[in-house]
């Protein structure tokens, strides 16, 4: 059967949308805050680093069996990435925002604790002098 114009121009099925988008930004958020590169996740999910990288993009769909996996990698129940879904409206991380994950990430990458607990130590100083 032909397809008509109309049938053409719409968005094809497959295509990822703002769920897809949503949930791939919180797999990035708690893959950030546990400290992990893409590549590392990737490779305890047994994807490539690109397939990995379109699912934090929202640029591919995950199924539902990989989206399990991820939760069991990131250590979050499924329902953890579809948190907020109902009030998203694709807000932008702020400055501030991209900077405490980031800096949740290099904490974690820290390798030695002495030096993490002399940094945490350092944190509580510093709010302790301001308050």
């Amino acid at each position: 059967m032909p397809r008509t114009d109309e049938q053409k121009s719409s968005k094809p099925l497959n295509r990822a949308n703002d769920t897809d988008r949503h949930v791939g930004a919180r797999i990035r958020e708690r893959r950030i805050m546990l400290g992990l590169s893409q590549q590392q996740m990737a490779d305890l999910v047994g994807v490539t680093y690109q397939q990995a990288h379109k699912y934090e993009r929202g640029i591919n769909r995950i199924s539902a069996g990989r989206l399990y996996e991820i939760a069991q990698v990131l250590g979050v129940p499924v329902g953890y990435f579809y948190e907020g879904l109902e009030n998203h409206r694709e807000p932008e991380l702020t400055a501030r925002q991209r900077m405490c994950l980031e800096l949740a990430r290099n904490f974690s990458a820290i390798g030695n604790e002495r030096h993490q607990e002399a940094l945490s130590q350092l944190a509580r100083a510093l709010v302790a002098e301001d308050a």
